[in-house]
């Protein structure tokens, strides 16, 4: 079964979402598992559980089928969740603008070509998605 992981801010943002929304819609037409995750970071003392995070996708989007909530700590969100989408062997990952942003300027510091897509091809062999959320 193909995989799709996407990240999100904890409580969800407008941003967060719309991203969301975009892999719930990805998942269902690939028949794809989903993987939903946020990044608790270390200097930050808010600690977001699973529950919490569960609940709050429920809330908004309704019990999915063949979703995972996953929580990882670190330093640099773009670092952990390269992690986790290796650890996932993700086929496809849906991320919004603005952290696709925030990937060219830490892929910038690590190799010459700031092409997010290609670096994940590279690296990781996955797909990406980036959302645009309507204003």
């Amino acid at each position: 079964m193909k995989q799709v992981v996407v990240p999100v801010r904890y409580p969800l943002t407008d941003h967060s979402r719309a991203t969301l929304a975009e892999a719930i819609e990805v998942a269902k037409s690939e028949d794809a598992s989903l993987t939903v995750l946020h990044v608790n970071l270390y200097q930050q003392n808010r600690q977001v559980t699973r529950r919490d995070l569960k609940t709050s996708v429920e809330a908004e989007f309704g019990v999915l089928p063949n979703v995972r909530y996953t929580i990882r700590s670190g330093l640099l969100v773009e670092e952990s969740i390269l992690e986790e989408i290796a650890a996932d062997e993700a086929d496809i990952v849906v991320i919004g603008k603005k952290q696709a942003s925030r990937w060219r300027k830490m892929i910038r510091r690590l190799a010459d070509d700031p092409d997010i897509e290609q670096f994940l091809r590279g690296k990781l062999d996955c797909q990406l998605i980036t959302v645009t959320p309507n204003a």
